[in-house]
């Protein structure tokens, strides 16, 4: 396929990327992963979750900053080139592009499990095969048909977990087929131990699975390269975050401890099928096995998106194959997809031989991965304030709060969740595969990047320019 174009298309209007970033919070962390987080914490995962979201919060606003000021689709991984080396920038994009990996195929084996609760008699590969080809299509035309899918996709999504709040609001409220002797509200969540029945530790041990769930949300700041007004559109989406955090976790996992005993929560099926079949629903495993089967689709067309547009900013960069750069008539990197359907296809045949209780070490994997892209996020904003500061440059239209303490303390707690992964023995695996990997691109880098490829990123700031409207294409 020829190159028929030179630059990505502008496609991604507000409302896409507003709801491709509230779609990013739900998925597998929410729907599976959280049922862990509240087994190792307690009632004392909320607070869990309001601390590492306060986290993620200060690096998307870090990120949002040098998004608007920079806007390109290799997002950080150029920023952390521009700012603090080409290497920085290597390993930062390819580390990112590691994790979409590793979750995407996590993705897709959900995806064939999800299926196989409708249609058991028909093989699992069968599933994964056939979504992989579909979000690959999908991916290779215009931008505009992704933000839409994503969009309706998301939709479904939050409205689900709406209708989920506003069912045990009920249930709390007035007891909804609950035992007579139940006493749902503040005497359930705390009956069994307390607010921290399994102590401080407890909490601790939480965080690694509590910022798996938010991983992936940085893609935001990669839209920022394909969004028709990346000044208007990042803002918008970024500041939502605190909001959906606060909704989709906290509001969420807090009514289900006041309706079930936290210890009891996962050890009998799904927590939010409960919910439905205590409103009287009688098809509730199937109303959700329809929205993890969406979440599923959502994620992995989000995983491939920003992937394939990550890897499309390395080889603009000489930081990863030339073919990677080439766009078609439609303005997609195809080159990317391509590969990223290649790694699912090899990630089906790595799945079907792989036990689930490998889940967790996947899981921490992609929680090192995540947690180490984000690390790099701040420490490019870091030297992009100092660099601003130096040069007197313009001051940033879209700033991070609370500089320079919060984000100071955004980079200790990130550097914290490291070193939990490697005191906890059951994600220590998750430290070693990281090292190994860092190891293997400082050599892929010493042998392979030649040329341009040790040279810092040369990006346009757009600061206090005006925006002028493109016509979609």
């Amino acid at each position: 396929m020829p190159q028929f174009a030179q630059a990505l298309a502008r496609g991604l209007n507000v409302r896409h990327v507003r709801f491709m970033a509230l779609g990013s919070a739900i998925g597998t962390g929410l729907f599976y992963g959280s049922a862990s987080a509240i087994q190792a914490a307690g009632p004392a995962v909320l607070l869990a979750y309001m601390i590492g979201g306060a986290a993620v919060f200060m690096v998307m606003r870090a990120l949002g900053e040098m998004a608007v000021r920079h806007p390109v689709s290799g997002s950080f991984g150029q920023y952390a080139s521009k700012y603090l080396g080409p290497f920085a920038g290597f390993i930062t994009g390819w580390t990112f592009a590691f994790e979409m990996a590793i979750v995407a195929i996590a993705d897709v084996t959900a995806f064939g499990i999800y299926m196989g609760f409708w249609f058991p008699d028909v093989p699992r590969w069968i599933w994964i095969l056939a979504v992989v080809f579909f979000i690959a299509a999908l991916n290779m035309m215009k931008v505009k048909v992704f933000g839409e899918t994503e969009f309706w996709l998301s939709l479904i999504k939050v409205s689900a977990i709406i209708a989920m709040i506003a069912g045990g609001v009920l249930i709390v409220l007035f007891g909804f087929g609950l035992p007579a002797e139940a006493n749902p509200g503040m005497g359930t969540l705390l009956a069994a131990g307390g607010f921290f029945p399994n102590g401080f530790w407890g909490l601790l041990a939480s965080f690694s699975i509590v910022m798996f769930a938010f991983g992936g949300i940085e893609t935001i700041g990669i839209t920022a390269g394909e969004a028709e007004n990346p000044k208007s559109v990042v803002p918008k989406a970024i500041n939502t975050v605190p909001v959906r955090i606060l909704l989709f976790y906290v509001c969420t996992l807090g009514i289900l401890m006041m309706i079930y005993p936290w210890n009891q929560i996962g050890s009998e099926g799904s927590p939010f099928v409960q919910i439905f079949d205590n409103l009287g629903i009688p098809a509730a495993a199937h109303i959700l096995n329809a929205v993890v089967i969406t979440a599923a689709i959502s994620a992995i067309n989000s995983d491939i998106f920003g992937a394939g547009r990550m890897m499309f900013g390395l080889a603009q960069q000489g930081h990863a194959p030339a073919s990677f750069a080439k766009i078609s008539r439609n303005g997609v990197p195809w080159m990317t997809v391509l590969t990223m359907g290649i790694v699912l296809l090899a990630g089906v045949v790595l799945n079907a031989v792989l036990p689930e209780s490998l889940f967790l070490i996947i899981a921490s994997i992609a929680t090192f991965a995540t947690v180490f892209v984000w690390v790099m996020i701040l420490l490019s904003h870091i030297s992009m304030k100092r660099t601003i500061a130096r040069e007197n440059l313009p001051a940033s239209e879209f700033p991070s709060p609370w500089w320079p303490a919060a984000s100071y303390a955004a980079l200790a707690f990130m550097g914290f969740v490291i070193v939990l992964l490697g005191v906890i023995p059951a994600t220590r695996v998750a430290i070693v595969v990281g090292l190994v990997w860092i190891v293997l691109l400082f050599v892929a880098y010493k042998v392979w990047v030649r040329g341009k490829g040790h040279e810092r990123a040369e990006l346009v700031d757009e600061t206090g320019r005006e925006y002028v409207p493109v016509d979609s294409l």
